[in-house]
């Protein structure tokens, strides 16, 4: 069994088996998430318990550092710093509760201190740190919006850590394979608990923080090792669009972008008829091919292909575009069925009334 397999392994069955430890923790502070108006859930659940999924992920990930599986010591102490820093903020906001304001600048101290030690390490330009430290942290927040249904992390961060396994192979970048199979095994482990009917949890922030900065890192580590920009943040994109247009929306409308919501695209999905595991399917399926579309694009662009790449790179976009305007085709192609299992159940009854005069006869009486 090679290195990767046990990493992979071992992330899974630490986070399969280290909730039974935590579960008490979170009956213990009362973490309980209530339902309201802009819930997909509707009954009390508990919440944090990606204290174990954040951990597994770590424990694995340090497991192979100390093995040298991970080849880059600075990078790997980068990515649990960084991640585990994210986890702290998150847990913190999970128990205690912090000021928008405070959650925001500490999102992005915690950006900033990965762009510039990436940077430093790999020797990248510091005129990236900004940026990169600017992306992380609005990462952070986006894996948090998203965050938003049963099965959703759970599948992205099998989806997206398995995509940055494969890419970090085929670049010869153990740190960035041995992060994503980390990442791909212990939030895979979380799904049995996240999907279990009346059982279920949640990652609260502490998992999603750590899955926004996990990913981020490795998709910044990925830029600054010379991975095309496009495709290093590939596996994110339909993530980042999701969130872009919601809060592009949001602001056009003249509503408060930062008040909790439930107007994302897979939020919608939900209220036009799918159930939280339909949803999830669809926006980890349309991941994993824009993913691949754009992977193959930059493929073609480094081989001179240009037009051949801006086609696939076309195809990419499609699907991005398929998927924002999901709630909406859904919705158009439910209402007619709707009308018609409507106007079937309205036939019926004129049938039945036709059939047996008396039922008109029962009704008349009974409305006297």
């Amino acid at each position: 069994m090679n290195q990767a397999s046990l990493v992979l392994i071992l992330a899974f069955v630490l986070g399969a088996l280290l909730p039974f430890a935590v579960r008490p923790l979170l009956h213990a502070l009362n973490m309980v998430d209530i339902p309201n108006e802009r819930s997909s859930h509707t009954i009390p659940t508990y919440r944090g318990m990606g204290l174990a999924t954040a951990s597994a992920t770590c424990l694995s990930f340090a497991v192979a550092t100390l093995m040298g599986w991970t080849v880059n010591l600075p990078i790997s102490l980068t990515f649990l710093a960084g991640g585990g820093l994210a986890l702290l903020l998150g847990w913190t906001e999970d128990v205690y509760g912090v000021s928008v304001a405070k959650r925001a600048g500490m999102q992005l101290v915690i950006g900033l201190g990965i762009a510039l030690s990436l940077a430093i390490i790999q020797e990248a330009s510091l005129l990236w740190v900004p940026v990169a430290g600017l992306f992380i942290a609005g990462y952070i927040n986006v894996t948090n919006f998203m965050d938003g249904i049963n099965g959703i992390s759970g599948c992205h961060g099998l989806v997206a850590g398995l995509a940055y396994a494969y890419m970090g192979g085929v670049s010869s970048l153990p740190w960035m394979t041995i992060g994503g199979l980390a990442v791909a095994g212990a939030y895979t482990a979380f799904l049995p608990w996240n999907l279990r009917m009346g059982h279920n949890v949640f990652l609260g922030d502490a998992g999603s923080y750590f899955l926004g900065a996990s990913l981020g890192t490795i998709a910044v580590g990925a830029f600054y090792a010379g991975i095309p920009f496009l495709a290093s943040i590939a596996p994110l994109l339909v993530y980042l669009a999701d969130s872009a247009m919601t809060l592009i929306r949001r602001m056009a409308a003249g509503e408060q972008w930062y008040k909790p919501h439930r107007t994302h695209v897979y939020q919608r999905l939900t209220d036009v008829g799918l159930g939280h595991i339909s949803a999830t399917i669809m926006v980890s399926s349309a991941t994993a091919i824009v993913w691949a579309f754009v992977l193959f694009a930059s493929d073609l662009f480094l081989t001179g292909a240009f037009f051949a790449g801006v086609g696939v790179l076309a195809l990419a976009v499609a699907v991005i575009v398929l998927y924002l305007r999901l709630p909406e085709l859904l919705d158009t192609r439910l209402q007619p069925a709707e009308q018609g299992h409507s106007n079937s159940k309205q036939n019926i009854a004129d049938l039945n009334t036709e059939t047996h005069p008396m039922s008109e006869r029962k009704s008349e009486g009974s409305q006297e």
